[in-house]
C-alpha cells in the first residue's frame, strides 16, 4: 500500500479514536508530503517520500534536544510521541551494531584510510542506510573509524 494510502487508513482511524496527537501528526505529514510534491512537480518516489518523513524525524530530534535543555518534560512526552509515529511509517531502524557493521563494511568497501576519506565513505554510506539510520550517527561513528 502507498505510503500515502496508509496515511489516510490511518488518518481516519486516528478521527474514529478521537486521538488528537495521531491525527496532528499524520496531518503534518500529508502536508510536507503534498508541498514537497508540489515543490517537484511530479508524483513522488518511495525514496523521495523517504527523504520527507526523514526530514520530519530529524526536526522532532532537533526540537527534543531542545526541550530537554529547557526541561520541558511536557514538551518532550508530546514530542517523543510524535517520533513514534512517523517511526511506524520509516523501514526498521537499524541497530546501533548494524549501523557500525555497515559503515566498517563501507569503509572496506571504499579503501579509506584517514580522516581525508571521511567524504567518500559518507558518500557511499548514506544511500545504504537511507530511512534506516540517523546520519549524524553514522557521522559519528565514521569519524571515529577513521581516527
Amino acid at each position: 500500500m502507498a505510503l500515502n494510502d496508509t496515511l489516510m487508513e490511518d488518518m481516519k482511524s486516528a478521527m474514529k479514536a478521537k486521538d488528537k496527537e495521531t491525527l496532528t501528526v499524520i496531518r503534518s505529514l500529508k502536508s510536507a508530503l503534498m508541498n514537497y510534491k508540489i515543490r517537484v512537480g511530479h508524483d513522488l518516489t518511495s525514496d523521495e517520500e523517504l527523504d520527507v518523513l526523514a526530514t520530519a524525524l530529524k526536526q522532532r530530534r532537533e526540537s527534543l534536544e531542545e526541550f530537554s535543555k529547557a526541561e520541558r518534560q511536557d514538551l518532550i512526552d508530546a514530542t517523543n510521541k510524535e517520533i513514534q509515529t512517523i517511526e511506524k511509517y520509516l523501514p526498521k531502524q537499524m541497530s546501533d551494531d548494524e549501523l557500525e557493521a555497515t559503515v566498517e563494511e563501507t569503509i572496506k568497501e571504499v579503501g579509506a584510510t584517514s580522516k581525508k576519506d571521511f567524504g567518500a565513505v559518507m558518500q557511499a554510506l548514506m544511500p545504504k542506510i537511507k530511512g534506516k539510520a540517523d546520519g549524524k550517527a553514522a557521522s559519528s561513528i565514521v569519524g571515529k573509524k577513521l581516527n
